[in-house]
Parts: structure tokens; sequence; C-alpha cells
């Protein structure tokens, strides 16, 4: 049954918060909330409640110093390791999670959320794309009305959304329409790269490099075609058996490229050598179909979420077996858009939506609908983020590249979060 459409009036509302009503932390909302803590290594396949992270058992890393401006004193004066600063600098950024509230909130679409993106030079700008097609470029900095692009309605879903890193006024969209587009924020499409010219067929993940002038796009068949920004397609290949749900370009490397599927493989190219579906350099089988591969900032890492209950990091040190294993909530629903863990991009820290299941191990009774914060390093829980005020599921969670904002995607609305002095003043 499709959507029931909303009136004009009801399309867009915009909130700003203000600085005494302070929303309290799930902990102080439900006494049986479940407590996240990780008591040393173990099996994830055990016990939903810890982390495997295999080859760091013996790894010791520096208790982080309380001072952040004396951990710089002594990293300058030679006294202090960078691992031991960059932990000083995350646990401040943690600590400061603390005050992160909801400042705005903005529900443009008579559908759900389905793609977010964020400006690569404007930290207060986000686009979003929608189910039926819509695409919204949204300054929450200023008051001005947001820009809107009206989609076709049903089967629009935009699938993938990236700003043009060599024009920022122009992005790159793929959608259940059947294309992989570039075009301007006036609504004109500059260029079709690819089109399915069939119903059966659509394009449901996309990624962008412009240092090298390649768009990479997957589409619901298995298929992954690489095309250069001028539109000349380099090639189309079947690589995997089934939907390709995620494809990411290396950030350091970008001839390095991941790719996901509900085939329950994620598997990694080298765009040099490719040659065919057996070409990989790595297949990393999963147990359950995999919604997002992506890479870390510095391409070191890889993260991956599963449609049911677990997150995986590797390693660059050896791609071909995951570093850890993190049990967390976030099984597929039809109606729901699919949850994917996403890296901050200062820190070692992994953002994601969770999506309470009776059948996970470690459940609790009145579990929150939580935005949750991993240790990349050790994947405990570190923080968990909620406003009783928006108690859905939230698929999508981005920090912006400043990583001090955090956007999030929950049904038809999008939450801007930030720390309650700093989105006051706005």
């Amino acid at each position: 049954m499709a959507p029931r459409k909303r009136s004009e009036t009801q399309k867009t509302e915009i909130v700003l918060r203000s600085k005494n009503k302070r929303s309290r932390s799930p902990r102080e909302l439900e006494p049986e909330a479940k407590k996240h803590c990780v008591k040393g290594s173990g099996s994830s396949r055990g016990c939903d409640s810890g982390c495997l992270w295999a080859g760091l058992g013996s790894l010791q890393v520096p208790p982080p110093c309380r001072s952040i401006v004396r951990a710089l004193h002594q990293y300058k004066l030679g006294r202090a390791a960078w691992p031991s600063l960059q932990q000083g600098l995350q646990q401040s950024f943690l600590h400061s999670l603390d005050s992160y509230r909801i400042f705005q909130k903005a529900a443009p679409f008579d559908r759900r959320a389905t793609s977010l993106a964020w400006h690569p030079t404007h930290p207060s700008t986000v686009a979003v794309g929608s189910k039926g097609g819509d695409i919204m470029l949204w300054n929450f900095g200023i008051k001005d009305k947001p820009t809107f692009i009206k989609g076709i309605g049903a089967g629009g879903s935009i699938t993938g959304l990236k700003f043009n890193p060599l024009n920022t006024n122009q992005f790159f969209a793929s959608s259940m329409e059947g294309t992989t587009r570039l075009q301007d924020f006036k609504g004109n499409i500059l260029r079709v790269f690819t089109s399915s010219d069939t119903c059966n067929v659509w394009f449901c993940s996309l990624d962008v490099s412009g240092s090298s002038r390649m768009v990479v796009t997957g589409d619901n068949v298995g298929n992954v075609v690489l095309l250069h920004m001028d539109g000349k397609e380099l090639w189309n290949l079947r690589m995997h058996k089934k939907k390709v749900t995620h494809v990411a370009l290396n950030p350091c490397c970008d001839w390095f490229l991941a790719t996901a599927s509900v085939d329950q493989t994620v598997k990694i190219w080298d765009l040099r050598q490719v040659r065919g579906k057996a070409s990989f350099l790595y297949s990393l089988p999963h147990r359950h179909p995999v919604n997002a591969a992506c890479f870390s900032p510095d391409g070191a890492r890889l993260l991956t979420t599963d449609q049911k209950s677990e997150i995986r990091v590797y390693s660059a040190s050896q791609w071909d077996c995951p570093l850890g294993l993190i049990p967390h909530p976030h099984r597929h629903f039809q109606h729901l858009t699919p949850i994917k863990a996403a890296w901050h991009p200062r820190y070692n820290l992994i953002v994601v939506g969770r999506y309470p299941d009776p059948n996970f191990k470690s459940c609790s009774p009145y579990e929150l609908r939580t935005i949750d914060v991993f240790d990349g390093n050790s994947g405990k829980m570190m923080c968990q983020l909620y406003d009783p005020e928006s108690s859905g599921i939230s698929s999508l969670n981005e920090f912006n590249p400043m990583g001090d904002t955090l956007a999030s995607a929950m049904g038809y609305h999008i939450l801007i979060w930030s720390q309650e002095e700093t989105g006051t003043q706005k």
C-alpha cells in the first residue's frame, strides 16, 4: 500500500530547540535500559555483549591525558606519542557527546528519507533524498527556505547521493528510476551516466572520485559499472550474484573498490586489474546479506553492516579476516531504510542506529531506539544519543566533515544533532 501523502502545509517543518530544554539520557528515561559494557575479549558467536578483536590482545594503548592542552604540550615537547594525543582528543570529543541534542528538525518529504550526503566544504549544509525521488538541499545554519527538487513519486527512490567534488553546486544520484545521473540543484539533469531502460533493473549505490574523475554504480541484479566523468563507460561487469547494495572507493587509493551485496559477500577490487567477476582481490563472506561497506577516512579500515545483527571491521593488514565483530541489533525491514554504520571523519569512532530486536541475546525490556557510538579500536559502546520526542529508528547517521554535527534520517524526518551550546548559536 502506498503511503498516505500529507498536505503541502505539512511538508516542511523546521524546529529550533531552546537552550534550556534538555533531553534526558536513555538511562534517565528508562532505568531498565540495557547497559553496554565489554569485559575482555571473546567470541562474538557466544556473547552478544562483547566483541572479538583478533590480533589486538597485546596492543597497549596509553591512557588518555585528561587535559587536551597538557597533551598537546607534551606532544610538542616530544614526551607523548601521537596515539596518546589522538586518544586524548577522542576522549574529549566523546565527553562532548553527552551534551548533544537535536536542535533542528525537518520533515520535507511525503515518503521516508533514503539517502543523505554532507556538503564537502560547508559544514551546515546537507543534501537528503527520499523514496519518492525528492531531493532537499538544506543549509540549517540560516533561516532561508531549503532548496527542494520534486521527484517522480512511487518508483523514484534516491539510493545514492554524492556532491560533485569538482563542482559542489552539482550532485550525482542513483535511483530506482533506473538511472545514475549528474544534476544541479535547480533540477537540471546535466548528464545521464547509466540508464536501464527497463523497470526490472535499477541502480542501488554510487560513489565518485574527483582525483581520478571516476563514477562507479551498482544495480539490483549484481552489475557494477565504472565510468569516466565525461560519460565514457570503462566497463560493466556482473560482480555479484544479487543486488549490489553499496559501492565505495578508498579515499586514499581510489583504484581500490569495495562492493557489498545481498549475496552475503563484500568484495574488494583493484580497478586497474578488473577482468571479470573472478578478478577480485578478496571476498569477505558474511552470515547475512550486507547493507554497506565503507572505508575509514584514512583508507586503512573497512566497516561493514549486515542486515541483522553484526558490524564488522576489517584492516588493511589482513583484508580477508575481520579485525573485530560488533554484535548490534539493526535487522532488515521492508518498509525501513536499511541501517548503515558510518565512520566519524576525525576519530576512530563508529556511529549506527539501533533497532531493538527481542531475539537479540542481550536485548532488555523497554530497550530504546538509540544512536550508538562505538570505539573503532576496542569495539566498546562509548555513547548513546536519544531524544524522547524523536524516538523512531535512525537508519542513516553521518557526521559532517568537521565532525562536530550529526545528521540522522529517521523515517520522514531529518534530525540535526549538535552540542546544545553550539546549536543554539547557529
